[in-house]
């Protein structure tokens, strides 16, 4: 019984290793071909304004413009575990960018990740992602690209460790990994709940921050959102689906939209990557939409927080004397002496979901560089916290946040060096 059950066994494994072959010999050999005939295309105003304002909606000058450089020309180095990746040049300069590229080359790069000369493209392009978006909003990305200024600007080499810098590699990623689709309707859901889940899964591509991933960086949950680290970044990107982190079904829709639109609401403010996102995308989306993706965000399936034993956890005595005396100098005058905030301008440290989650990198993070929130139509003179780094060790961050997280009705995990050492 037991031989039988191996050779089984084996069976399956073999039958799996011959069906990636096969899907890796199909991601090689480049199945998705363009069409025999190119597609008639014409560049219409309103199709270059709708590409515009999907392109917002992307931001997708984020990763394809260097700071003080021009617009979408790339270069940008996105750090992943595997080494660094540039983004390419998007501007419609005939060598170095894509003005050479038809419509049908940028529809294949978008829906099947794949560079005009047919090269797989490095998935930090969110391609899963965008494969969801129409053919129609894909020529109008397009469209408006071709009407940015062009750059001359020649795309830097990927940095990456071998065999990641292998096409081979990610044709297995991608047999493993990926599949083409478009976004199709949910009928059970209204057309509010699937334009949000559209943008959302789509042209925003939330779950390349707010997914968590395996260990060849592909995403796990789906729909789930359930957050991770940012990769090569020490910046945790907290679930959309849990109440004790990002969740917010039990937000009025009004309050969300706030936050997306201006970076603060009645309900907390964004920082860090989260700030750039707003600064360049969502201040800039219709209230529609805006809607959509709120009510898309609240009727996410929640999951509870993890169990903790009884009782609050064990601090040790010195580490928080020295962390409030830490706080009391540092950061008292702000966030108040029971770190209850001020109205409109100090959020409050007391009860904060941001300050209770497990992992305390954001709070790192801000401590360190200081927390900033972007400046938007709805609120342009923002408050903002100075950076401590060139005042405050490890050790001082450690247990000045070891402090916080267990102040106050507050009772998450200490900090520990290690947390306090991440740059």
């Amino acid at each position: 019984m037991l031989r039988r059950l191996l050779y089984l066994l084996v069976a399956l494994v073999l039958l799996l290793a011959l069906a990636t072959l096969a899907l890796v010999a199909i991601n090689l050999r480049g199945e998705d071909k363009l069409p025999p005939t190119p597609t008639r295309f014409e560049a219409t105003q309103a199709l270059v304004e709708r590409g515009r304002y999907l392109a917002r909606a992307g931001h997708c000058a984020g990763c394809h413009t260097v700071r003080g450089g021009e617009p979408y020309a790339g270069g940008l180095g996105i750090g992943t575990p595997f080494g660094t990746i540039f983004s390419s040049n998007l501007t419609p300069d005939e060598t170095h960018g894509i003005g050479s590229w038809s419509v049908d080359h940028f529809w294949r790069a978008m829906h099947n990740g794949r560079a005009k000369d047919g090269r797989l493209l490095y998935p930090a392009f969110p391609y899963p992602s965008f494969t969801r978006l129409t053919r129609e909003d894909s020529d109008a990305l397009y469209a408006y690209l071709r009407t940015v200024p062009p750059s001359d600007r020649p795309d830097t080499p990927h940095a990456l460790r071998f065999p990641y810098n292998t096409q081979l590699a990610l044709a297995v990623w991608r047999a493993l990994s990926f599949k083409p689709g478009v976004y199709e309707k949910d009928a059970s859901k209204s057309a509010e709940w699937n334009r949000g889940a559209y943008l959302v899964e789509g042209a925003a591509h939330c779950i390349a921050c707010h997914g968590a991933r395996n260990s060849l960086g592909a995403t796990l949950d789906g729909r789930g959102l359930s957050g991770g680290l940012i990769p090569g970044e020490n910046w945790y990107a907290p679930a959309l689906n849990a109440p004790n982190e990002a969740g917010v079904a039990q937000w009025k829709p009004e309050e969300i939209v706030a936050l997306l639109k201006t970076g603060t609401s009645a309900r907390g403010s964004v920082m860090g990557p989260m700030a750039d996102v707003v600064w360049g995308s969502t201040q800039h989306l219709n209230h529609e939409d805006l809607g959509a993706i709120a009510q898309y965000l609240r009727q996410l399936p929640q999951t509870p927080p993890p169990a903790r034993p009884p009782g609050p956890l064990a601090r040790d005595r010195t580490v928080m004397s020295r962390g409030s005396a830490i706080y009391d100098q540092r950061c008292a005058y702000c966030h108040g002496e029971k770190g209850e905030g001020a109205p409109g301008a100090y959020p409050p440290l007391a009860g904060n979901r941001s300050v209770n989650m497990d992992t305390p990198a954001n709070l790192v993070q801000i401590v360190r560089h200081g927390g900033f929130l972007p400046a938007t139509a709805g609120n342009p003179r923002p408050y903002g916290m100075p950076p401590f780094g060139p005042v405050l060790d490890d050790r001082d961050i450690a247990d000045v946040l070891t402090f916080v997280r267990g102040s106050w009705g507050n009772d998450a995990p200490p900090v520990g060096m290690a947390d306090a050492m991440r740059r």
